[in-house]
């Protein structure tokens, strides 16, 4: 019998999801820790006939990709969860902690087109695959003349579609497609300060109970910790304005020479005109902490008017 220690791993059942918890799975039994992985369906994966922003609507919460997992490991029916960092929601449930960052992959949107390999020479009329919020107004601030369909389901069902002439163009993570080996996908990459990427995009994060220290010591030995910063600091900012994984929001935070950088954006769309406010600052002095440079770029965005679209965005009265 084995004397190593053992993990059971929670993981969507996507051919995406099992990749990247694989990926994690084979570090994890590099390290000398032997591992089971877990398949766990959520709503998110179930339920590919109602948009995200229609089942948030109905009622569930933004983590549509994440609870069952959740739940799965407040039963003590896994160890940890692998989750794509963007879906996990900045207030976890009590007794569960957010304990390792691998090393973050290609954090940028990508387009992979059909008629067109960038998003500026599309001819009018073209037809944008995509489901998410944030990129259609962005989509719409660059191109009004485009069209934007949603576009739900796994990545390897979002290009069938694609090459099945469904729509010109998706626009998707750059890091699932690298992770699935489809890099050679893209035609082109979308990178700030024209278009935003989710809050903590590209990056994995391992939840694990908080009273659970064997756990927590395992999966804590492939923490990347300037991924991990970047990854605090963005969630702070998108917690501190109060914004959902469905929110139009994006940021990108990345460790320059002189500090942590983080830049975000927030937008808004009405009588079909898309606006936006940005903000970018570094760690200043050097030892502000993450979180605090996410609430402080929270705060200029307030400043110009985030909270007013922000409210706008969820049909909500904007307030004083």
């Amino acid at each position: 019998m084995s004397n190593r220690p053992f993990l059971r791993l929670g993981t969507r059942g996507s051919l995406l999801a099992r990749t990247q918890a694989e990926g994690f799975a084979a570090a994890l039994r590099g390290a000398g820790i032997d591992v089971e992985l877990v398949t766990i369906a959520t709503v998110g994966d179930l339920r590919t006939d109602v948009t995200i922003a229609g089942l948030v609507a109905a009622g569930r919460s933004d983590g549509v990709f994440v609870r069952e997992l959740e739940q799965a490991l407040l039963d003590g029916r896994i160890d940890a969860a692998v989750h794509s960092c963007k879906d996990l929601p900045t207030s976890l449930p009590d007794g569960l902690a957010l304990a390792c960052v691998p090393g973050r992959a290609e954090p940028f949107d990508v387009l992979v087109g059909r008629t067109a390999g960038t998003l500026a020479t599309l001819p009018a009329g073209a037809v944008v695959g995509t489901s998410s919020i944030r990129r259609v107004v962005q989509v719409r601030a660059t191109r009004p003349d485009l069209q934007v369909r949603p576009v739900r389901g796994n990545v390897d069902t979002r290009l069938r579609k694609l090459d099945a002439g469904e729509v010109d163009c998706l626009i998707l993570a750059g890091a699932g497609l690298a992770r699935l080996g489809l890099a050679d996908r893209v035609t082109e990459v979308l990178r700030p300060p024209r278009f935003w990427p989710a809050i903590a995009q590209g990056a994995l994060a391992i939840e694990v109970r908080t009273d659970d220290g064997r756990t927590r010591a395992a999966v804590s030995l492939l923490d990347c910790p300037t991924t991990h910063a970047a990854v605090r600091a963005e969630r702070s900012c998108l917690a501190s304005l109060a914004g959902g994984c469905l929110a139009p929001i994006g940021g990108w935070a990345r460790q320059e020479a002189d500090g942590l950088r983080l830049g975000a954006a927030v937008f808004a769309e009405a009588d079909g005109r898309v606006s936006s406010v940005t903000a970018e600052a570094i760690s200043s002095p050097a030892d502000e902490s993450p979180e605090d440079l996410g609430r402080r770029i929270a705060a200029e965005l307030r400043l110009q008017g985030a909270d007013r679209m922000l409210a706008a965005a969820r049909g909500q009265p904007a307030g004083d």
